[in-house]
């Protein structure tokens, strides 16, 4: 399925081994890594692409369905539960009515969904006019071609999900390794820094940021570093923090992005890094809301974050009590798409240790 700007393959938790090694190994092979084009798999030769969703019915009385993401590395035989993946939540709740786990309930039917990786919790809200999942709609979203049904995304209780509270270091802004930067965890842990401060415009192309080696290598300097102060551990072979260069907008947004996810740029940008990254522009201090100005959000307020292609918009509803902000809940559109329905096949000597 297709989730938002993501695309990855959704199974069953019981259609695959129980044994976590032996799971990662038949993952691996699916998607044809490590290889830099995937070529003896279904992936996409790109961490956007190379994706996971594991789905099965929930024994929570707050949700309908457990969701465990997992990213699989393109070129390293590396399977991560660091993180959630928003865009890949998208295609949950379609994929959960699709499978017989709950029924449609009117015109728009609410899928309660249990984020395994962090405990988290969200609403999917989905497009189901006649009893079924309805994919076709006038909804578009940037970095997606075409329109699609809406996916309404609702969170709440997600801030320091992986970090433990909204900003892990109890700080607005930070130096590390000379550059001034805010961590922030409102759903995902991530880095922000201004991108003058790396001697960047922040208007570079993924392409162009990715070939400047001395770039990537400051910025993952910074990223281990990060790591510690957030209460992340040892983050080398973790997919998180995600890092971010803000800039001033230029094309009627609140601020501008470039995200390393960690080593690749992101084409657009992570739905939880997105709200991550709105969430900052809030807070006083914080090095967004330097670019912005915008800390005088109070309540309810949409905030269009610019990636490399396009506006992502973060409705935010926030509480402001002097200095201290406290996180309400976050709201956003997405769309999805089933692409295929099947098997992948795997070799057979992965499953041999399975009954």
């Amino acid at each position: 399925m297709r989730g938002g700007t993501s695309r990855g393959l959704y199974f069953e938790s019981s259609d695959l081994p129980s044994d976590e090694h032996t799971r990662n190994a038949v993952l691996l092979a699916a998607m044809g890594s490590p290889d830099e084009r995937q070529i003896d798999g279904v992936g996409g030769a790109n961490p956007l692409t190379s994706k996971v969703a594991i789905i099965s019915p929930s024994e929570r009385d707050d949700a309908d369905v457990d969701y465990l993401f997992l990213q699989v590395s393109v070129d390293r035989p590396l399977v991560s539960d660091s993180q959630n993946c928003g865009n890949l939540l998208a295609g949950v709740g379609p994929y959960a009515i699709e499978a017989g786990m709950l029924q449609s309930a009117g015109d728009v039917t609410p899928v309660r969904v249990h984020m395994v990786n962090t405990g988290g919790l969200a609403i999917v809200y989905v497009q189901t006019p006649i009893g079924t999942v309805c994919y076709d709609g006038e909804s578009h979203i940037d970095g997606v071609p075409g329109t699609a049904a809406p996916v309404k995304i609702e969170f709440s209780d997600i801030a320091g999900a992986s970090c433990g509270s909204l900003l892990p270091t109890g700080n607005y802004s930070d130096v590390i390794d000379g550059v001034p930067v805010t961590c922030i965890d409102n759903g995902m842990p991530v880095v922000i820094m201004r991108a003058e401060d790396l001697g960047k415009t922040g208007y570079e192309t993924p392409d162009e940021l990715e070939s400047d080696q001395e770039l990537c290598r400051r910025v993952e300097v910074i990223r281990l570093q990060a790591g510690e102060l957030m209460n992340l551990g040892d983050v080398e072979q973790k997919t998180v923090p995600k890092m971010t260069l803000v800039s001033a907008p230029r094309h009627g947004g609140a601020i501008n992005t470039r995200t390393f996810i960690p080593h690749r740029v992101h084409d657009a940008i992570g739905v939880l890094g997105a709200v991550s990254v709105a969430t900052a522009c809030a807070l006083p201090g914080s090095i967004a809301s330097r670019v912005v100005e915008a800390s005088s959000i109070d309540g309810a307020a949409s905030i269009d974050v610019e990636h490399p292609t396009g506006l992502f918009t973060v409705e935010v509803d926030l509480t402001r009590d002097g200095n201290r902000v406290e996180v309400n809940r976050a709201v956003l559109l997405r769309t999805a798409r089933l692409l295929m329905r099947g098997e992948v096949y795997v070799p057979a000597h992965i499953w041999k240790n399975q009954p």
